[in-house]
């Protein structure tokens, strides 16, 4: 039987959303080089989605995306526009109008690990994760009891617990939902992340580094506290 020469298959990948709270161009742009330019430049050359929810309505679109281009960036879609003018604009662009339910986080379909599920809103790993391996809890919590690796990656819709030493890439609320949050026994990631805001490892306050804590999203900022065991 002559194999279909193409396959369709769900999946998810890691997309950064870029929230823009200036509509000059050229300061969009100095922002987005300088971000870039920060070790271990985790956007450089990254596909991105827009968020243009602080954008006001008379905002000239092609300059702003031709200036975040310029800084790098490949822009796959817009989300957060209410503006006809604007939804106008980039549909002209031949961009898609994205809802923040429609931004998933994730680089691999997920690997098949020993787990089990204490409810609906909740995935439990028992087993290590291991470099290279990425983990997406959709729609609910991921309790990991054991530790995950540097240059793996475990991301969820909801709050994340790791209760064994916390490396890789840990990212929560990977659905957009800010109230998320990341508990853990032993913090030492290369990357946390709660609804697309992030800290690279050398961004984490250095005397909570290595200890219990807790990171939350408020104040339009990620705060971290220590976790009381």
């Amino acid at each position: 039987m002559t194999q279909s020469p193409i396959e369709l298959k769900g999946s998810s990948f890691t997309i950064a959303v870029v929230y823009l709270y200036n509509a000059q161009p050229e300061i969009i742009r100095e922002a987005l080089i300088k971000k870039i330019t920060q070790p271990p430049a985790f956007l450089k050359n990254a596909p991105v989605v827009i968020n243009i929810t602080h954008v006001p309505q008379d905002a000239n679109w092609q300059k702003l995306q031709h200036a975040i281009s310029e800084a790098g960036l490949h822009v796959i879609g817009v989300s957060g526009c209410t503006h006809k003018g604007l939804k106008d604009a980039i549909k002209d662009a031949g961009l898609p109008l994205l809802s923040e339910g429609q931004i998933i986080k994730k680089t691999m379909a997920p690997v098949n690990l020993p787990e089990q599920c204490a409810s609906v809103k909740t995935r439990i790993i028992s087993t290590p994760i291991r470099s290279g391996q990425q983990i997406y809890a959709r729609d609910c919590d991921l309790i990991i009891i054991s530790s995950v690796s540097a240059g793996a990656e475990v991301i969820a819709d909801g709050n994340i617990h790791i209760y064994g030493m916390m490396r890789g890439r840990v990212l929560a609320g990977a659905s957009g939902d800010t109230s998320s949050q990341i508990f853990c026994t032993h913090l030492a990631a290369e990357l946390v992340c709660i609804a697309g805001h992030y800290w690279l490892s050398n961004q984490i306050p250095k005397k909570f580094y290595g200890h219990p804590a807790r990171l939350n999203f408020s104040d339009n900022a990620l705060t971290i506290q220590s976790l009381l065991l």
